[in-house]
């Protein structure tokens, strides 16, 4: 089944469709953004269709936060229609020099731990803060609890590209469907 979601803003105008699956066309207008997108899709096993026109004349953070608050949106309601999941998905990720680690709890309960300190303040011309901008729209769009951590710091693609991928891969296990039918949650309900 696929989610779709179109959001107009007088700073950026997205369509974002998401799926199951393993393709992705992604054109956000900011590059290095679409390469993390790309793997982020390839990752964590969910097809990504994104389309943005964004005011990058200024810079990308309404571009990158925008995809960041329409992408947690569509995986709310992803999760709201799975009826069971393993709920909690840890991944250490290592890029050449660089390792990060991501764990995730699909809890209903908005959180970010983000410590991640880059080498650099840019990569090519993307800011690097906007990574934990990114992180933070999804995560309390999506509800979910997040810790990021970079470990071994290096190279800044490196370092940036390990936590999409470990972020990537938590959430695939996390979102699992579970051997057991029930609710992940001894409450019998996530919220």
């Amino acid at each position: 089944m696929a989610y779709q979601i179109n959001r107009e803003t007088k700073e950026t105008k997205i369509s974002i469709e998401i799926a199951e699956g393993t393709t992705s066309h992604i054109q956000t207008g900011v590059g290095f953004l679409d390469h993390m997108l790309t793997l982020l899709s390839f990752h964590s096993g969910l097809s990504l269709n994104i389309d943005v026109d964004g005011d990058t004349w200024v810079d990308d953070h309404h571009t990158t936060e925008d995809i960041g608050i329409v992408l947690g949106q569509l995986l709310l309601k992803m999760i709201k229609d799975k009826p069971h999941f393993e709920r909690y998905g840890t991944q250490y990720l290592p890029m050449d020099e660089t390792l990060a680690r991501a764990v995730v709890d699909i809890s209903g309960r908005p959180y970010l731990h983000f410590n991640a300190q880059f080498s650099k303040e840019k990569v090519g011309t993307f800011d690097t803060e906007l990574v934990e901008e990114f992180f933070r729209a999804l995560v309390i769009n999506a509800r979910l609890t997040v810790h990021i951590d970079l470990l071994h710091q290096g190279n800044t693609h490196h370092e940036i590209e390990a936590i999409f991928k470990a972020f990537a891969r938590a959430f695939k296990q996390a979102f699992t469907p579970s051997e057991t039918a029930r609710i992940p949650s001894s409450k019998g309900v996530i919220e």
